[in-house]
C-alpha cells in the first residue's frame, strides 16, 4: 500500500511530463484502484500494454524525483513548518505577553505558509 501512495504522491507533482496514455494508466491503475484489465478496457489497448506503460511512468516518476526532488522538498518544508507551529504553540504557554504575542505571529505565518503548500 505504501508503495502505491509513493506512485500517487509523485504522480501528483510530475504527471504533466507523462505521456497522455502513461497520465491515463497510472491515474486508473493507482488512483481509481481499477485492474489492469479494466484499465485496459478503457484504454483500448492490451494488458501487456498497460502493464508497460505502468512500468515506463513509474521509472519516470522515480527519474524526475531523483534530479528534481520536488516531492522531497515538498515533505521537509510541511515538517519544518510543523515543528515551527509547535514550537510557537509551545511558547504561547509562557506568561510574557511580548512572547505570546510573538509566538502568535510566528504561528500565524507557518500555518499560511502550511495552507499554500497543501
Amino acid at each position: 500500500m505504501e508503495k502505491n501512495l509513493e506512485i500517487s504522491l509523485l504522480f501528483d507533482f510530475y504527471k504533466e511530463m507523462l505521456t497522455p496514455t502513461q497520465q491515463e494508466a497510472i491515474s486508473l491503475y493507482y488512483n481509481d484502484d481499477l485492474s489492469l484489465g479494466e484499465v485496459a478496457d478503457i484504454l483500448s489497448i492490451s494488458r501487456q500494454g498497460v502493464r508497460d506503460a505502468l512500468t515506463r511512468a513509474k521509472k519516470s516518476l522515480y527519474n524526475f524525483e531523483e534530479k528534481l526532488s520536488l516531492c522531497e522538498r515538498f515533505s521537509k518544508t510541511q515538517n519544518g513548518l510543523e515543528s515551527i507551529i509547535s514550537l510557537a504553540d509551545t511558547l504561547c504557554g509562557y506568561d510574557d505577553e511580548a512572547v505570546k504575542k510573538l509566538s502568535l505571529k510566528i504561528k500565524t505565518t507557518a500555518l499560511k505558509l502550511y495552507e499554500q503548500e497543501v
